[in-house]
């Protein structure tokens, strides 16, 4: 049993800085509460702005568990992707596709992972349909022989029904985020001036939070924030850190799209430093991924595929999201992707092999989750 527990998270791509990814947690917590009848109570952040973290105090009939959870979100680059206008959101993002083309990621992505291809090409494909739309409301006159006079109508017409028709159908879809996250894996890939500096202030401050003991050293991700948390802890391998030594890490990504960034020919140093946490003794690193996901690539071995087939590769653990969930809820969001690929950090509905909060602030060790059968509850 674990009674003191150091957790780092790294976040997936998504507007919510380290308090609002503290809320939702409470919120999965309190389901969670609900399911393993158990307690988990979620204290608010604390401690100074360079070491920020909230207090997870979790009890059941046998055991008492207290969990130290540090958020490493990357809000502050999500908000300077998004800050600018659409039409340099929409140039920025489609320079971004053209090279992931370039450096071969876009058709690796469908060698390797058809799925995720596709996820690949939708920002981009329903962007260029509501331009053809566009320009052929605007072109009209000229479709059917009308006098050009008619083009001082037909021209602004066709600009509205694309900048606030097609563009306000975008937002449900949330095209032009996904455009940003394709700008931000490039940069990681590239390792451009804003990505090195947050790796720096974020192992610095995992530094930090690692001074201290505990039962367990865990440190998880979710999707592209595989990405960043390999860049971490990859850098503090290459500082040689004195809070590495002699401790063992459970590394665990969830729906990990680390692949999305290091196939870029450009990832060099991101493929550097897979290899490193990959060959490093004591990091315990398991893939936890679900088929009904198309954010990730599914069943690819993220380090393999990076360039170290020879290293230790990570175990690969499959969960299916209809066994923590209802019925009624997973029949209801099956569909949306994006909300599927969120689920792996939210609360269950019911008991299953995994359960985000159990592992990050239960009594079970992490690593016992490598072993998980997806509809069989653990015991503790």
């Amino acid at each position: 049993m674990i009674h003191r527990r150091v957790v780092l998270h790294f976040p997936g791509f998504e507007p919510l800085d380290a308090e609002a990814h503290r809320q939702r947690y409470q919120r999965s917590a309190a389901q969670a509460a609900r399911v393993w009848e158990s307690r988990f109570a979620v204290g608010p952040m604390s401690g100074t702005p360079e070491n920020a973290h909230f207090i997870v105090d979790a009890a059941g009939d046998v055991w008492v568990t207290s969990s130290e959870i540090h958020i490493h979100d990357h809000n502050d680059l999500i908000a300077s992707l998004r800050r600018e206008s659409l039409w340099r959101q929409i140039a920025a993002g489609f320079r971004a596709g053209l090279a992931l083309v370039i450096q071969g990621a876009a058709f690796a992505y469908f060698r390797h992972a058809w799925r995720f291809g596709l996820f690949f090409l939708f920002p981009y494909l329903f962007i260029a349909l509501g331009i053809a739309i566009g320009v052929e409301i605007a072109a009209l006159p000229l479709t059917i022989d009308l006098h050009p006079l008619w083009l001082l109508l037909s021209l602004p017409l066709g600009y509205a029904a694309f900048r606030y028709g097609w563009m306000r159908l975008s937002d449900r879809y949330h095209v032009l985020h996904l455009l940003a996250d394709w700008r931000l894996a490039v940069a990681i890939a590239e390792n451009g001036q804003e990505v090195a500096a947050w790796i720096e202030r974020e192992a610095d401050r995992a530094e930090r939070a690692l001074v201290t003991s505990a039962d367990e050293i865990l440190v998880t991700s979710h999707s592209m924030g595989a990405s960043l948390a390999l860049s971490v802890i990859g850098r503090l391998i290459e500082r040689n850190s004195p809070v590495l030594r002699d401790r063992r890490i459970t590394f665990v990504t969830l729906g990990g799209a680390a692949l999305q960034c290091s196939l870029l020919s450009s990832a060099t140093l991101l493929r550097h430093r897979i290899g490193l946490v990959a060959r490093h003794t004591q990091v315990d690193w398991f893939d936890i991924q679900c088929l009904t996901d198309p954010i990730h690539l599914y069943k690819c071995q993220t380090v393999a595929l990076s360039g170290h087939p020879d290293a230790p590769q990570p175990k690969l653990v499959f969960v299916r999201f209809k066994n923590a969930m209802s019925a009624e809820r997973y029949g209801r969001n099956r569909r949306d992707f994006l909300r599927m690929h969120r689920q792996y950090v939210l609360g269950p509905d019911q008991k299953s092999g995994f359960d985000f909060t159990l592992m990050t602030a239960g009594p079970l060790p992490a690593l016992s989750f490598s072993d998980l059968h997806s509809a069989r509850p653990p015991v503790f």
